[in-house]
């Protein structure tokens, strides 16, 4: 064999600085890469709709614990209607009417009735004067009596003071007379005439 020496081969020297291989994107490319604007939009955007729907969640149960309450207010106001209604009625029976109208002295006429023209002044019928105790204070009237009226005060007249009496039970005034005072003064030759006030 022939003797070839062995020679290295001479190393390179330093090759000239190249930037590394980058992957050029076309247009198409650059524009369908997501961008980070995009993103925080979309993520910001999720949590303005989360935040709107909890606000609302809150003010629809806030109407709703409102429109509650207008409710059981509303059922007590039907409520205390239905009892004044009830009290109203009680008052406005007959029974009621009837004994107040004799405490304050009113009596029930049992006879007929007699009319006065006042054209000529001229009474038609028998005038009768109608009797005391024959009303429905002392038991002897003809009305059933009414169990709801059991605690309920009686309207008398006004005392002398001025102020009127609640509760007290009249006394009977005799046959035919009318409760004396200031306005029971008739003047001679004139009509009785009631007071309003």
């Amino acid at each position: 064999m022939s003797a070839v020496p062995l020679t290295r081969a001479p190393e390179r020297s330093a090759a000239p600085n190249r930037a590394p291989l980058e992957v050029v994107a076309t247009r198409r490319q650059r524009r369908a890469r997501p961008r980070a604007v995009y993103a925080i939009a979309t993520v910001v955007g999720v949590f303005a709709i989360l935040l709107a729907q909890l606000v609302l969640s809150i003010v629809l149960s806030d109407g709703a614990y409102r429109i509650t309450a207008l409710e059981a207010q509303r059922i007590e106001l039907d409520r205390t209607a239905q009892m004044l209604t009830e009290d109203l009625n009680v008052f406005d029976s007959a029974q009621n009417v009837a004994a107040n109208a004799e405490s304050l002295g009113m009596v029930v006429s049992s006879v007929s009735p007699a009319f006065l023209l006042l054209s000529d002044g001229s009474v038609q019928g028998s005038p009768t004067p109608a009797g005391a105790g024959t009303g429905v204070l002392d038991g002897r009237g003809d009305l059933v009596g009414n169990v709801l009226l059991a605690d309920v005060p009686l309207v008398t007249p006004a005392a002398a003071g001025g102020a009127s009496a609640a509760g007290v039970p009249p006394t009977p005034l005799p046959s035919g007379s009318l409760p004396s005072g200031p306005s029971a003064a008739v003047p001679s030759g004139a009509l009785p005439s009631p007071v309003t006030r």
